[in-house]
């Protein structure tokens, strides 16, 4: 019988789902007819594939073959399946054993040549290639990433002849390893010891990252938003391999590449403020992951919060609560993880200096509220930290002013606290339920009545007092307190002030 089968894999969103890639050879007029919902790329593999094995110095079969991409109703782009589809000819014309293809998966696309060259999205279809039981074979250039993924063999190859080689017995194919790294694995280059100053800013950055709560930055210009705000990925408990992978898989789909070097560093992203809805959350005909699933795992940074366009940063606003993007288009849908700390950053008023010292701000104060306007209520409401940073004196600045701590001493801080909230609730206490906060975070009948009055005060919502309680609880992991104390709860009240009633 004239029928071959190969294995490969598809790319939807972040997942790889599996393609039987189904070639049959028949009677009739020569041609090749490729089904299954392909698109235009997928369509010209055609071509590609039967120049590539003419070019192998391999007949291309002189009859009439049909190429069957299962299931038919999961669309197929790129030029991943060239490999597959020149693999299942081969095969079917009886110059491959068919039983070789069985153990195995394939991706690749093909040069005229029948050399192969890299394609995105390896990294999934590697993982769920492991998880099925099958080795994976990429091109040479995809080898390092697919090797990432422990409990498979993946093997990298050059050409179409390699693969064919292999696939008969006649040669060897490398197996796929990751680069060897000289020294350690950089957690940030960047330390929190060359910020002078702003204890308060720095106090807040330490528990942002410990419980993982979003932070907002409101301060004059050169206050030192940016530098304290680009120095959170440095004190975050370093990635797991799980969650290395998971954000290495997003980079792999966006078609960033992997920097082996870096690829345990916790993802840090800062668009400009010009970008759009689509670059901030992904879009596209074929969904493409944007900044907030690139920063899955890790830090998003947004300087400058007023000047995004107010229609961008509200499609922040579910990502923030569920820590998913679902982009939804006629033809396809996809998800995309999104499981992003936010650390924004923004000036008090148009001229950058309501409430300085200096007296310098010349706005109105219905300037003022325009200008605080651009950013909603709804999405304030989700930043658990609001802190205000003031000008830091000269004495502070040059080489008589103290160093504060190194980010190496405040992540290990981090790092216990994020233990304890591990043991008791398996989870950050930023993602906390409202039924897990209420368990966990248990108030004396003086501390609620604080906070009543705080809430009271402020005018704060019920999503700002679940969001004290979780702050509070952090305050508390730092301080290793069994119990959430007054001082705890005030400090957590404090981190709502800085634009409370603006």
């Amino acid at each position: 019988m004239s029928l071959a089968i190969v294995h490969s894999r598809a790319q939807e969103g972040v997942t790889a789902p599996p393609v039987t890639v189904e070639v049959h050879l028949s009677g009739g007029l020569p041609g090749t007819s490729i089904v299954g919902l392909p698109e235009t790329a997928v369509k010209e593999a055609r071509d590609r594939v039967r120049v590539a094995i003419q070019n192998a110095q391999m007949d291309y079969p002189g009859r009439r073959v049909t190429v069957s991409l299962g299931p038919a109703d999961l669309p197929k782009d790129g030029g991943r399946f060239d490999l597959p589809i020149a693999l299942g000819i081969l095969a079917a014309a009886g110059y491959l054993p068919k039983e070789s293809l069985a153990n195995y998966e394939f991706l690749g696309e093909l040069a005229l040549s029948g050399e192969l060259r890299a394609i995105t999205g390896v990294l999934p279809a590697a993982l769920k290639a492991a998880k099925a039981g099958r080795s994976l074979i990429v091109p040479h250039d995809n080898g390092a990433e697919a090797a990432l993924v422990s409990g498979a063999t993946m093997y990298s190859a050059s050409s179409l002849l390699e693969v064919c080689a292999f696939l008969r017995g006649a040669a060897t194919l490398p197996v796929a390893v990751t680069p060897a790294l000289d020294g350690p694995t950089i957690i940030s280059e960047l330390d929190l010891a060359d910020v002078r100053g702003q204890p308060h800013a720095r106090r807040a950055l330490e528990i942002a990252a410990a419980g993982r709560h979003h932070l907002l930055f409101v301060g004059p210009p050169g206050t030192g938003k940016t530098m304290l705000a680009s120095r959170l990925s440095g004190i975050l408990p370093p990635l797991n391999e799980a969650e290395a992978l998971q954000a290495a898989a997003v980079s792999s789909v966006a078609g960033q590449g992997i920097d082996f070097h870096r690829w345990k560093m916790r993802p840090f992203r800062a668009p400009h403020h010009t970008a759009s809805a689509a670059a901030l959350v992904g879009g596209g005909s074929i969904p493409r992951p944007g900044e907030i699933s690139l920063a899955h795992h890790g830090v998003l940074f947004l300087d400058e919060l007023p000047e995004f366009d107010r229609r961008v940063l509200e499609v922040l606003r579910e990502p923030l609560e569920s820590g998913r993007i679902i982009i939804s288009r006629a033809a396809r849908q996809a998800e995309f993880p999104a499981a992003f700390q936010l650390v924004a950053a923004m000036n008090p008023c148009p001229c950058g200096y309501a409430g300085d010292v200096s007296g310098r701000c010349s706005c109105t104060p219905e300037a003022v509220r325009r200008y605080r306007a651009r950013v909603s209520g709804p999405l304030l409401d989700r930043i658990d930290l609001q802190i205000q940073v003031p000008r830091v004196p000269l004495t502070e600045l040059g080489a008589a002013g103290a160093a504060g701590e190194s980010s190496a001493v405040v992540r290990e801080r981090v790092i216990a606290a994020r233990e304890r909230q591990q043991q008791r609730a398996g989870k950050p206490n930023a993602v906390l339920s409202n039924r897990e906060a209420q368990r966990d975070c248990e108030l004396t009948t003086s501390d609620r009545g604080l906070l009543e009055r705080a809430l009271d005060r402020l005018g704060l919502s019920a999503r700002a007092y679940h969001r004290i309680l979780r702050v509070a609880r952090t305050i508390a992991d730092l301080a290793d307190s069994e119990r959430i104390g007054t001082a705890h709860l005030s400090e957590a009240i404090q981190y709502r002030r800085a634009l409370a009633g603006a």
